[in-house]
């Protein structure tokens, strides 16, 4: 569609119209019609809620232009199927996308309001766990922006990610009820529900013409009632959507049990049912924590296939042609019981052959892989498949069935081979393996930078190479721009657009042009002043959020993300610790004063986890008190990381930690985005670090440690910690510190289980990286003093950033995988600026 559309200009010229004027109507229109509020009981927040009413007209109007533009011209879809959405907020990116921040900065103000302020009153759509869902947040907003018909499944949960509070050190985990307040962005559609069953049995008979027909009777029914999200693309007409599932009982009140006095059995069965959009990951410790998992799972994949091929069916008679109008991607192995879904529509419900089911199936579905960790694998028992989805257990065994018949008549495969790409795991409890369904279901493949599409190649799916080589392929992750740039640092994009146009926003590559500006002194040193502003803005958020003040011209040292053992925070402390005693040692010695943050979540059953945030804050509380380190040693630790807040620490972080142990992240996604903010990374040759290092050159970041077949053949030959920690007298007196109980007085032994993971198993090799990672650290701390040498750097990691944006993933997405092509519609440059500071 051309600009010469006459929809389009009509729509385009409306929007020309609007004046400071006709927003003030729209908005308290809103104000007192919507929200019910006049000029005597108004509060900021029914400012933020009107605001979020009056910006939904605008993504409506888009969103319906949107649709309106794809049922005339019936474009290949995409649905990307995810059970994590981290969207984080909402309302001033679609300010920034819609090109509408600084008219609206201008009217909140005339109200003698700050708009930014406005804005906290949004809460953190925390419907996932860490980078997965945070990925498919980036995907939704470039597929927008590129114009790319793409769409989300995921589920509404009520309660999203744990809010985290900090008491006496411990992670503590509260309710997030992100939508207390309402989400006056979003869409309800009451009319479209579909029925999702779960139990019962499956029947089998032979029907007139010779055919055995399936029929499964589930005893147990949900109504899956849809939620949209406008997902507005940046300087573009296209506004897609995100259409999330709520679960509603079928039967909401049992008059007869509540007129017989049984009040509480009248409203059971719909508290049992809506318990499946209840909460984000519930904890599967229990059986009946692991049948809500795959209920929630299945709820998601079987009312999603219902409404996509609802859709298809407004312009096609039939399935055949599936494949050329629709492609899913599975984003990871969570919503892979989808092919099993649609296999089952096809063969019991529309009809179809084995064969000819089987060959639309694996032509509609793609799958990506998050993990090379073998124990990260999904799996469930048979017996729980059995008793929840007895037709979907039989269509997995005839898949598995006809496909290691094929395999086997092939004769590439040795008999282990041909059990481990089974998709029953045997032994004394069968297992069905959710990855090898994903990968036998799928037509492509792909791992998330370039060393995990090999190692996933080299180790977990070796064997599946060898009968589908064709199958396998990468796709680098990437972040969002308008996010994690425009959004998350005004001041840095509007440096750079005075240099280079605004045109980075949309094609990151163009920042390479920064390279032009590297001994521009007014440049380095405007560079600077955004870098000191950030980092001033940072210490002030730090000492309202936890009262520590720090000081924002030491080196802000930053580790975000969620907690787990192979992510090494404990490695990061560890070396803090070793600072501490060098000082306390010798309280005259020269350091470069440093502040360290961390921030995120531990898994609530993850003890380990939990601990080291324990240690961490412990820690803390010890150094942060001690005059011999005062102005030369800050720890801090910021409860209930998330999205929001990560946007107001990166433009603050002049070092990026990025320290997994090598061949065990996957990518990452969080040294992207303190690169594309001018932080400087410290990491492992490990996920998309290799590439980071690729791009900007080694002098440009800080590598140390194993790599990764260091690691792997470390661990074959036996791997002894303790040897690394006798060669090491420092690291083994900073052992003893935590051991014996340095940091913990008042709970002798409690850090105990992590001296003893340390010193006897240390899985993830911290002991053996420690003396690189310090003598690496060293280096940091000389460079950070040559400022002028450090702001080149810094220039040069954001100039080299370009490979890393979402736009360039999902056009290698939509060219090497779904086949789609892009239906962008730009708006005129005239209508569009960057937002101001």
């Amino acid at each position: 569609m051309s600009l010469n559309n006459p929809r389009l200009i009509q729509l385009l010229q409306e929007e020309q119209k609007i004046d400071l004027t006709s927003l003030e109507k729209q908005f308290a229109h809103h104000l007192e019609y919507t929200i019910g509020k006049n000029r005597y009981n108004l509060k900021n927040e029914d400012i933020y809620k009107a605001l979020g009413h009056t910006i939904r007209d605008f993504l409506i109007d888009r969103m319906n232009f949107t649709s309106e533009r794809y049922r005339k011209e019936s474009p290949k879809k995409i649905y990307y199927f995810s059970l994590e959405f981290l969207m984080g907020r909402t309302l001033m990116n679609a300010l920034i996308n819609l090109g509408l921040y600084d008219t609206i900065k201008q009217m909140i103000a005339g109200f003698g309001l700050d708009l930014n302020e406005i804005l906290e009153f949004e809460t953190d759509a925390g419907l996932g766990n860490g980078g997965l869902g945070r990925l498919a947040a980036c995907f939704l907003d470039s597929m927008a922006t590129l114009g790319i018909p793409g769409f989300g499944y995921g589920i509404r949960y009520d309660y999203g990610i744990f809010n985290q509070i900090i008491v006496n050190g411990n992670q503590l985990e509260m309710p997030d009820h992100w939508d207390a307040n309402g989400i006056p962005y979003e869409i309800v559609r009451p009319d479209i529900s579909f029925t999702v069953g779960f139990y019962g049995h499956t029947e089998t008979n032979v029907n007139g013409k010779g055919k055995r027909e399936h029929h499964w009777i589930p005893t147990e029914t949900v109504l899956a009632s849809a939620h949209d999200h406008p997902i507005p693309g940046f300087n573009t007409t296209t506004v897609n959507h995100l259409r999330l599932w709520a679960a509603k009982s079928s039967e909401e009140f049992n008059l007869d049990y509540f007129n017989h006095g049984d009040y509480m059995k009248a409203v059971q069965d719909k508290s049992i049912s809506e318990n499946i959009s209840k909460v984000l990951y519930p904890n599967d410790t229990t059986e009946q924590g692991k049948v809500l998992r795959l209920k929630q799972q299945y709820f998601m994949v079987s009312s999603s296939l219902q409404d996509i091929l609802n859709q298809y069916r407004e312009q096609n008679n039939n399935l055949d042609n599936l494949p050329n109008a629709i492609a899913i991607q599975l984003n990871d192995t969570h919503p892979s019981i989808g092919i099993a879904e649609l296999m089952r529509i096809l063969i019991d419900t529309e009809d179809y052959e084995w064969d000819s089911a089987w060959a639309i199936t694996t032509k509609v579905f793609s799958y990506t892989n998050h993990t090379v960790l073998p124990e990260a694998l999904e799996t469930w028992k048979v017996d729980l498949f059995q008793k929840l989805l007895p037709r979907h257990l039989e269509i997995i065994y005839e898949i598995n069935h006809r496909f290691l018949e094929r395999v086997r008549s092939l004769g590439k495969l040795t008999e282990e081979e041909i059990s481990n790409v089974s998709i029953i795991e045997e032994g004394s409890e069968k297992r069905i393996r959710m990855a090898n369904l994903a990968v036998i279901g799928s037509y492509k493949v792909n791992g998330v930078a370039e060393l995990h599409s090999e190692l996933i190649k080299q180790t977990i799916f070796n064997a599946f190479t060898k009968i589908f080589p064709e199958k396998f392929n990468n796709k680098t992750n990437g972040i969002t721009p308008r996010r994690w740039l425009l959004q998350a640092n005004p001041k840095l994009a509007n440096l750079i657009s005075k240099r280079i146009g605004s045109s980075f926003a949309t094609d990151l590559y163009r920042l390479r042009e920064l390279e032009n500006f590297i001994n521009d002194e007014e440049f380095i040193e405007d560079w600077k002043n955004v870098k000191r502003t950030a980092k001033d803005d940072l210490a002030k958020m730090i000492r309202s959020e936890t009262g520590i003040i720090i000081d924002p011209k030491s080196l802000i040292d930053v580790q975000i993300k969620r907690f787990h053992e192979y992510k090494r925070q404990l490695l990061n402390i560890l070396r803090v610790i070793a600072v501490y005693r060098r000082i306390k040692e010798n309280p005259s010695i020269q350091i470069t004063p440093r502040t360290v943050i961390f921030g995120g979540k531990a898994a609530p059953g993850y003890f380990m986890a939990k601990l080291i945030i324990k240690l961490i804050g412990h820690v803390s509380w010890v150094v942060n008190r001690d005059s011999d380190v005062s102005g030369r040693l800050k720890i801090v630790f910021l409860p209930n990381y998330r999205v929001s807040l990560a946007e107001k620490i990166i433009p603050g972080a002049n070092l990026s930690e990025q320290i997994s142990t090598a061949g065990t992240e996957a990518s990452g996604t969080s040294n992207m985005k303190f690169m594309l903010n001018g932080a400087l990374t410290i990491g492992t040759l490990d996920g998309a670090n290799v590439e980071i290092l690729e791009e900007v050159g080694a002098e440009n970041i800080y590598i140390f440690g194993l790599k990764t077949e260091e690691v792997f053949q470390m661990k074959q030959n036996g791997y002894s910690p303790s040897e690394w920690i006798q060669k090491n007298p420092e690291l083994h007196r900073v052992l003893l510190m935590i051991r014996e109980n340095y940091f913990s007085m008042g709970e002798p032994g409690v850090f105990a289980p992590i001296y003893d993971s340390l010193y006897f198993t240390d899985n993830y090799l911290l002991m053996a990286d420690f003396l690189s990672y310090d003598k690496t650290q060293n280096q940091v701390d000389q460079d950070f003093l040559l400022e002028g040498d450090w702001t080149k750097k810094s220039i040069l990691n954001v100039a080299r950033s370009g490979k890393f944006s979402t736009d360039r993933t999902i056009r290698e997405y939509a060219d090497d995988i779904w086949g789609v092509r892009s239906l962008d519609t730009i708006i005129p440059k005239s209508l569009y600026k960057l937002p101001q500071n």
